[in-house]
């Protein structure tokens, strides 16, 4: 099984889309069984919270199911629990480490890496831009699956 978890500031935008996006595209390929995906903040802010509407709306308008979701906090013990950290800028892969108390196992990488690129996911809460948002993180969890394929 390989467990991913995906990070953004507050869990209700970037990580929740990437989130529904892997597991709509693992879904696609008939891995669920290989896969355990889940979505977390680096802050306290938005704990409890459902997905930003802009988040809800451009999934549905591309025909992803949005995953049940409330906001949590990623711990320290989630970087034991999973395989692949996966932030979504660098603010977050700083404070990812932090809260782990370091990445002695290189699990901590941004999502855009596995596409080749050091570029970060733009915040859509900050740019209300939620298609480049989406296109960005599609790219991201398409190269992340090529490179997780597990068959």
């Amino acid at each position: 099984m390989i467990k991913i978890l995906f990070v953004c500031h507050g869990n209700i935008c970037r990580s929740t889309m990437s989130e529904s996006v892997m597991t709509h595209l693992v879904k696609q390929r008939h891995l669920e069984h290989h896969f355990q995906i889940a979505s977390a903040a680096t802050s306290r802010e938005e704990i409890g919270n459902g997905p930003h509407y802009g988040t809800v709306n451009k999934l549905r308008a591309v025909g992803i199911p949005v995953i049940p979701h409330r906001a949590v906090q990623m711990t320290k013990a989630d970087y034991h629990k999973y395989d692949y950290l996966i932030g979504m800028d660098d603010a977050n892969i700083r404070n990812m480490t932090r809260i782990a108390g370091g990445d002695p196992e290189c699990k901590i990488h941004k999502l855009l890496e596995y596409a080749g690129s050091s570029r970060a996911i733009a915040d859509p809460w900050y740019t209300g831009d939620f298609d480049t948002t989406y296109d960005d993180i599609l790219e991201g969890c398409e190269a992340l699956l090529a490179c997780l394929d597990p068959e």
